[in-house]
């Protein structure tokens, strides 16, 4: 089937699914492939369960008027939501970066919301999947949408564009992630600067944090948006008032001047929010709602959260971790002034390739200038840099870590939480 078809079916039954357990009623489901899973094998559950239409690439087992055979199932999605997005002919803010995209993507969403109708990228499904459903549950009725975009191997984040043509875009920052993928962090940040690159070709504007040299100089030229730190003369800028541990900061709108007290654990979240500050302001949000929408604003997903528990205060900052983010955080819970212990929990980084070893070495040489009185390391790269006068205890994985929490309870302690999704460092919340 065309796609032009393929959208016209997708008119008449406006909501897709790629997973055959959740399968609204009348929607379209497209079974995807990949190493451990085919959901070729599901398209008639799927049609049994509510959907209306099922789209594969395999010549199903017997003839069926509402399974539709492609070519290749995730293209012809990929495709319809580009269509789609031609159709809809709003505005489109991508948002890409190292660290801080997913922050960054959840207070502009927050802010834009208090004046228009908007879409965005829920949770991380920011990949070559995740982009084409978030534009897919797009409708005539927003106004703008907003899409978070990842990136592991060169070329991804100019996929991406070439299916949800941005007309905006933010790249919140370029530090060592995924190295695995990438080679090299000059190959790292051409992949982040595709978005630019995308931009640039089709002349659209840029929002750009000129106190990163290497955006502002790969961005020059562009019809830009500065903001920053301590500079007036930016479109959008503040300064830092306090982060113990919540950041607040001051911004002036025009001659105003406004206090935000947000719930963002960190400095290191000054960026994200005063990104956020200028995007909206450049859609026209006031000032009043802006900063209201960023104090509402509640991390509830394990990035940059404080909680505390029966026993201890907690900073959750486990999904996602690189030697930025990692170093970040360290130099912010030791700056914390607290009148409890300090302890912290760290996962091991992931996909950081051939500089693995050299990144956790130096964690745990920081680690040691460091006056925590408890560091428990868990995965097995930490175990080559730990010497035997270091007090720090080591933990294969999370579910060590458990158990010991549990047998060895720790109470009337403040603790940095930080790790890789994959670590899964919350699983031992429940323990603190």
């Amino acid at each position: 089937m065309e796609t032009a078809a393929l959208y016209n079916l997708f008119l008449q039954y406006p909501s897709v699914t790629t997973d055959s357990r959740i399968c609204p009623k009348d929607s379209i489901f497209f079974a995807l492939k990949g190493e451990r899973f085919n959901g070729n094998l599901f398209a008639e559950k799927a049609i049994e369960a509510g959907c209306a239409y099922a789209v594969v690439d395999e010549e199903p087992e017997r003839e069926n008027d509402r399974i539709i055979l492609v070519k290749d199932v995730l293209l012809s999605l990929q495709k319809l939501a580009n269509w789609h997005r031609k159709k809809l002919k709003i505005p489109i803010v991508g948002i890409t970066g190292t660290n801080g995209k997913t922050t960054t993507k959840e207070l502009i969403a927050v802010a834009l919301s208090k004046e228009f109708k908007i879409a965005y990228t829920q949770g991380n499904l920011n990949n070559h999947i995740g982009v084409p459903l978030t534009l897919l549950s797009m409708n005539k009725s927003h106004e703008i949408g907003v899409v978070e975009m990842g990136a592991s191997h060169p070329g991804d984040i100019r996929e991406l564009c070439e299916i949800a043509e941005p007309n905006y875009g933010i790249i919140t920052n370029v530090g060592k992630a995924h190295m695995e993928g990438f080679g090299s962090f000059e190959n790292l940040v051409g992949t982040k600067c595709e978005l630019y690159d995308f931009i640039r070709e089709r002349g659209g504007k840029v929002f750009v944090n000129k106190d990163n040299q290497i955006l502002y100089e790969r961005s020059e030229g562009m019809n830009r948006i500065l903001y920053g730190k301590n500079d007036p003369s930016l479109f959008a800028s503040g300064t830092i008032a306090n982060a113990t541990p919540f950041l607040e900061f001051d911004w002036s709108f025009f001659d105003s001047p406004y206090r935000v007290k947000t719930r963002l654990v960190g400095e290191f979240n000054f960026d994200n929010a005063i990104a956020a500050v200028a995007v909206c302001k450049f859609f026209g949000i006031n000032a009043e709602r802006i900063s209201a929408a960023l104090e509402e604003y509640e991390p509830t997903n394990h990035r940059s959260q404080f909680k505390r528990t029966e026993k201890n205060d907690l900073i959750i900052d486990a999904y996602n971790a690189n030697p930025t983010s990692m170093r970040a955080a360290l130099e912010f819970f030791s700056s914390i002034p607290s009148s409890l212990s300090k302890m912290v929990i760290l996962g091991e980084m992931k996909e950081l390739g051939e500089s693995s070893d050299e990144e956790h070495e130096k964690i745990v040489r920081f680690l040691r200038e460091q006056p925590y009185e408890k560091v428990y390391l868990v995965g097995s790269i930490f175990s080559k840099w730990i010497a035997v006068n270091d007090t720090f205890r080591l933990f294969d994985d999370v579910e060590e870590l458990t158990e010991t929490l549990k047998k060895e309870p720790v109470s009337n302690r403040y603790i940095l939480l930080k790790g890789s999704h994959s670590v899964h460092l919350e699983k031992a919340v429940e323990c603190l």
